[in-house]
Parts: structure tokens; C-alpha cells; sequence
């Protein structure tokens, strides 16, 4: 049972003000004082959250928004009051078993409601993003399973796997090893419990990496299939070092971008000899199926 928690939480225009307003508020609080949360919407606005352990000072934070960016927005500043409550548990009561193709993606409590001829994915409620639920998550998905049907790839990567739901349904589909790696060590960690749990532990091998910053991407590649469910900025970034990664005629699953940031992700990888597929749009998000022409 999680404590009760108090959050103050505002929309702003975009992610440079957005980042001053997190940049200005951390200043003000030590690390276990307030917890901060800045996600961009589908219509490219930007919400900031901050939690907070003991009530804050309203008026101070008011001040500070006001200060970073403007007091109208300051005006907007919304405080509340989130309840005692068990929220892994409320999670998993809310929170359906996803289809995406062959895959339905599903908590522990949903296992018994697996059909035969499905592949289920377990991934908890508590590991937050990667559960399905998201948008590109089940446009990956649907991707996956759409090329899977007519391809049988050999060297599999997963690129950010976050709770490594993509790297588990490719090992899970294919019976073949997958090489997944992610940034952020705990994220490294759920992914190999999340493997394991799936029957996958022997087929997925978890690494942590910056991008494609580590030998064992020469060691595993070229790959003839790449999924990167990450962001628009990362991705566009990602393209040069993903194309050299690539063997001839390889796909590549792209996701985590907002519609109106797919023309020019697409762009980049068309700059490095990749050429679009297909584009799904899911809620507001971009899935993008890519094939290599070089």
C-alpha cells in the first residue's frame, strides 16, 4: 500500500518549456522530496507532473512557474491530493489483455485467458511503459507480426528494449535468439526477468548500450531485422550508425514518434537507403515498417 501523495501538475506549449519549468522546480527540492514527470501529448503539447511527498508550498511554486516561463501559465498550475491505495493492484484490475496479431501482451492475473493459438507476452502492470497498452507498443506489434508472416529473419534486434516486450514476442514468434540492449540499467534487468518469466531466457540476450556503442553489435549483425520502439530525436539520430548495422534487404520497425514526427524520421532513414512500407497510427502515435534497398 503506497502513501497518500500530493502532485501539482500543468500543460505547457512545448518541450523547451517544459524543461525549463522541470530545470527551474528540481532547485527547489532535494531527490526524495519530489518526483518529476514530463511526457509529450498527440497534439504536441507537453504535461509536467511532480509528486511530492508532504505537501507543497503553492503559492512558491506558483512563483517559480511564473518566473521560468509566464504567471498565466503559473495560473494553470493544478494541486491534488492522490489517495492511500495498493496501485499495482488497482493497475492490474484495470488493465485487459492487448491483441496485437498473433500476440496478446497480459498481466499474470490474464494468463489462464491465453488462446491456444496465440503467443502471450506477460509483462506486469507494475513495469509501467511496454506493457501493450501504449500505442506504439501494439503498432510494433502488428508490424512484427505483419512481417513475420512473410519473413523469417535470422539476426533479430531489439534496440531500447525497455521491458523487452518486442525482443520476447520476435524469440517467442521465431524460436530464435534476439539481441536486445537499452540504455538505462534497470531496464536492462526487467527485460531479463521478463524473458525468463516468458520462456524466453535462453533465446534473449539482454546488453546494456548507448546506442549502437558496443562490439556486440558487429558480433550479432548484421541484422536482418531491427525493432527501435524510442523516440523521434533518438531515432533520427540513430539513423547513419543503424543503416551500417543493417545486412541487405533487412526491415526495421520504428516507433515511439508522434504522427507529425513521422515525415521526418522517414526522411532520415530514406537518406541512409531505407524506404517506408507501411505507417500505422495508433492514438495519436506512428509505427513505421522500413526495408533496406542497399
Amino acid at each position: 500500500m503506497t502513501p497518500s501523495t500530493h502532485r501539482a501538475s500543468v500543460t505547457l506549449p512545448d518541450e523547451s518549456t517544459a524543461k525549463r519549468v522541470v530545470d527551474t522546480l528540481s532547485e527547489l527540492f532535494f531527490e526524495d522530496q519530489a518526483a518529476f514527470a514530463a511526457f509529450e501529448r498527440p497534439d504536441g503539447r507537453w504535461d509536467v507532473t511532480v509528486h511530492f511527498a508532504e505537501a507543497p508550498d503553492q503559492i512558491l511554486l506558483r512563483e517559480q512557474v511564473g518566473q521560468a516561463v509566464r504567471q498565466d501559465v503559473a495560473s494553470t498550475l493544478v494541486f491534488d491530493t492522490i489517495e492511500a491505495k495498493d496501485w499495482v493492484k488497482a493497475s492490474l484490475e484495470d488493465l485487459v489483455p492487448v491483441a496485437a496479431g498473433r500476440f496478446i501482451v497480459h498481466g499474470q492475473h490474464d494468463r489462464h485467458r491465453i488462446p491456444p493459438n496465440k503467443l502471450g507476452i506477460e509483462i506486469e502492470a507494475a513495469l509501467a511503459f511496454g506493457t501493450g497498452h501504449h500505442g506504439t507498443t501494439r503498432g510494433c506489434l502488428l508490424l512484427l507480426d505483419h512481417v513475420l508472416k512473410a519473413y523469417q529473419p535470422r539476426r533479430v534486434l531489439d534496440l531500447g528494449t525497455g521491458t523487452g516486450v518486442l525482443g520476447i514476442a520476435a524469440a517467442k514468434a521465431q524460436h530464435r535468439k534476439v539481441l536486445a540492449s537499452d540504455i538505462d540499467p534497470p531496464s536492462v534487468k526487467v527485460a531479463e526477468e521478463n524473458a525468463r518469466l516468458n520462456g524466453a531466457g535462453h533465446l534473449v540476450d539482454v546488453i546494456r548500450a548507448t546506442g549502437f556503442a558496443s562490439p556486440r553489435f558487429v558480433e550479432d549483425g548484421p541484422f536482418d531485422l531491427v525493432l527501435a520502439n524510442i523516440l523521434a530525436n533518438p531515432l533520427r539520430q540513430l539513423a547513419g550508425p543503424m543503416a551500417r548495422h543493417l545486412a541487405s534487404s533487412a526491415q526495421v520497425i520504428l516507433s515511439g514518434l508522434l504522427t507529425h514526427q513521422a515525415p521526418a524520421v522517414i526522411a532520415a532513414y530514406r537518406a541512409r537507403g531505407l524506404v517506408p512500407l507501411r505507417h500505422l497510427k495508433i492514438e495519436g502515435w506512428s509505427s513505421l515498417l522500413l526495408r533496406s534497398v542497399r
